[in-house]
């Protein structure tokens, strides 16, 4: 019995159309593969795995436009509820939204800092954001559009004016002394960027002083990031209870559906190793189970920024997913300078080390330099990155305004820059003056500019969101890399796992130049289910593909000529003939 296989091109975007490498770790068996789930189960682990995520700072989001807040300049939680259409509007059957369907929240606590990381009560809406209802309405309109909500939940330490270190800081005899880690005499060690992390105890910010090495006119607190942040002891078992109760709150009482959990390599420090520890470890998954019992589909990623070997460490056991930072590095890389090397190879370890679909997919976010700054402005640049991250494995996530082509660096202020709506004074984004002043290409690069236009990065973004959550292969199935011996193509398979006749392969040209002279080889795990390709309707014809007994495919161009910074995606089914 023959069988065929019936190609139809979904999307394909000509440009026209508007980290640091290091040698690998050795690896070894993934530990994720101990706990005896199949690959197909890990694929589909939960309902994060058919989302998009949406990373809004809200302070910079939307101001709003009714309201005690409004026309102040600062974004705020109503103002991100005008604007939900934009992201979702709840109607499968319209174009002129993103589609996304997860939303990460910076964070939105009390705070003494603008961005929020230094949370005074855990339990609470900054008042410049707005309130508890404010946010149940939130929560509220975007589960009515299908859009899970994820807090940025600091774990690892808290503001200096939070009520537990004000309480800590009174002296020894303090019930929440050893909520915090104090020393009398400084250690011969610093922090791992060579920073200072102890700090002698004052009564105001001109008081308070790093420590060196040695000094003994105690006490000091531990503080990795800074002096207004003091560690967390989770060694004390009530600080584990306080935390579990937070998400207890959030999960259960108000209704979210997950954390994205800030800083988590560095929970529990062991002397001078001040990440990845085993007590890190064992904290997490405790803390993961305890989500679950508050929410049964309680989804946790975390941000661990080491590398891939590392990561794959905490997702399975302690967290649901983490983030991928080696491969948002190769992307972003292979986009810059056309060459596929260094993300086919994080790509790979990815696929070798981390459950599937279990992590972070993302270019850049909060804490670096824009995607369109990174790309110095190179517009075809940012199109195929776009495609490299909605169209592979992972559970993707957008940094709000990247989808316009925003651009920003440090210092962070300038990367949570506000949202560019559109031209003219506030640029759509307040009747006010910003709280901080947009970028310099915001009257020309916003959302009204590319709103209308198909051929702009927003409607490209549209499309290929679109494209992702509404194919079963490309939101959760399984890839496979397959080689190609021209240095600007990428190209992969992924396939469904109850039907491996059906599946998609994804073609991206990164080079400034059109390809023709290139081939494809690997293996699929299609054997035997395509024998032979129909015509592609608008592209000419494609070359019959020919698959040997074990899925492997030699010497396989499926389409002639690929053009420049072009994004080619090809679903086949097979079928009787």
């Amino acid at each position: 019995m023959v069988r065929g296989a019936l190609l139809t091109v979904l999307v394909c975007v000509p440009a026209a159309a508007l980290g640091q490498g290091r040698d690998p770790a050795p690896v070894g068996e993934p530990a994720w593969r101990a706990l005896g789930r199949s690959e197909a189960e890990w694929a589909r682990a939960g309902w994060w795995n058919s989302a998009v995520f949406y990373e809004v700072f809200v302070r910079s989001f939307a101001d709003s436009t009714a309201g005690p807040l409004a026309g102040d300049g600062v974004g705020d939680l109503r103002g991100l509820i005008e604007r939900l259409d934009y992201l979702n509007d709840g109607d499968a059957a319209t174009g002129t939204d993103l589609g996304v369907t997860g939303l990460w929240l910076m964070p939105i606590h009390p705070s003494s800092k603008y961005h929020g990381y230094d949370v005074k009560d855990f339990k609470g809406v900054h008042p410049e954001l707005g309130t508890m209802e404010d946010f149940r309405g939130l929560l509220g309109a975007c589960h009515a559009r299908g859009i899970r909500v994820v807090l940025d939940l600091v774990v690892n330490h808290v503001s200096w004016e939070h009520p537990w270190f004000v309480e800590a800081s009174r002296g020894a005899e303090s019930p929440f002394r050893d909520w915090f880690i104090w020393t009398e005499r400084v250690p011969d060690w610093r922090g791992l960027w060579d920073q200072a992390v102890w700090w002698r105890v004052g009564t105001g910010p001109g008081r308070v002083v790093p420590a060196r090495p040695g000094d003994s006119a105690g006490p000091f607190y531990f503080g990795m990031f800074h002096w207004t942040m003091p560690d967390l002891n989770y060694r004390t078992e009530a600080v584990t209870e306080a935390m579990v109760d937070v998400s207890r709150f959030w999960l259960s009482e108000v209704g979210v559906d997950g954390f994205r959990l800030d800083a988590i390599r560095h929970l529990i420090e062991e002397g001078r190793v001040q990440e990845n520890t085993p007590a890190t470890h064992g904290w997490l998954e405790r803390f993961r189970g305890e989500c679950r019992r508050a929410r049964g589909d309680a989804f946790t990623i975390g941000e661990v920024w080491s590398p891939t070997e590392r990561v794959a460490e905490y997702v399975g056991r302690g967290l649901d997913a983490a983030f991928e930072f080696d491969l948002s590095f190769a992307m972003v890389e292979a986009a810059r300078t056309g060459n596929a090397e260094r993300f086919v190879a994080a790509q790979r370890r990815t696929l070798d080390l981390l459950p599937p679909g279990q992590y972070g997919r993302f270019l850049t976010n909060h804490d670096q330099a824009r995607v369109m700054t990174a790309l110095r402005g190179d517009e075809g640049a940012t199109r195929v990155a776009a495609m490299l991250l909605l169209l592979g494995p992972g559970v993707p996530f957008v940094y709000y305004g990247e989808e316009i082509g925003m651009s920003g660096d440090k210092p962070d202020e300038r990367i949570r820059t506000p949202m560019q709506w559109s031209g003219g004074p506030g640029g759509g984004f307040t009747t006010g003056t910003a709280w901080q002043a947009p970028q310099a290409d915001a009257g020309s690069r916003h959302v009204a500019a590319q709103d209308g236009d198909p051929g702009s990065l927003l409607s490209l973004y549209r499309r290929l969101i679109r494209l992702r959550s509404g194919s079963a292969a490309l939101s959760w199935g399984p890839t496979a890399l397959l080689a190609c011996d021209h240095p600007s193509v990428v190209a992969f398979v992924r396939t469904i796992p109850s039907h491996p006749d059906r599946g998609t392969l994804v073609l991206v040209n990164l080079g400034r130049e059109a390809v023709e002279g290139y081939s494809l080889s690997g293996s699929a795990s299609i054997a035997g289910t395509m024998r032979g390709v129909e015509r592609l309707v608008g592209l000419g014809p494609v070359a019959e593909l020919r698959c040997g007994a074990d899925g492997s495919i030699a010497g396989y161009r499926p389409i002639g000529r690929l053009e420049a910074r072009s994004g080619y995606v090809i679903e086949w089914s097979g079928h009787e003939r």
